[in-house]
């Protein structure tokens, strides 16, 4: 028969307060994709200028991090993309 051991394992000293902060998620905590629609293809690799990083275009979108600058600012000037609204 098999015995069943009830303890608890803790990596924090054993003076550490028992009790801790809840940690909240936010929105914020995940970050923000911009979507833009690809009017020409429905699927192709764009090349950032100035940079070696590629972009996947897949059903005639394709996703970038709003704090991606260099991507934003590329896709925003070429008139074969266009902003998703969400």
């Amino acid at each position: 028969m098999a015995k069943i051991v009830d303890t608890l394992v803790s990596d924090e000293p054993a003076f550490a307060s028992p009790m801790r902060e809840p940690l909240l998620l936010t929105a914020s905590a995940t970050p923000e994709l911009l979507k833009f629609r690809d009017k020409v293809y429905t699927s192709r690799l764009l090349i950032v200028p100035d940079t070696d990083r590629a972009l996947p275009v897949s059903k005639g979108v394709v996703e970038v991090l709003a704090s991606d600058t260099d991507a934003v600012k590329f896709l925003k000037a070429n008139e074969e993309f266009e902003l998703l609204k969400e």
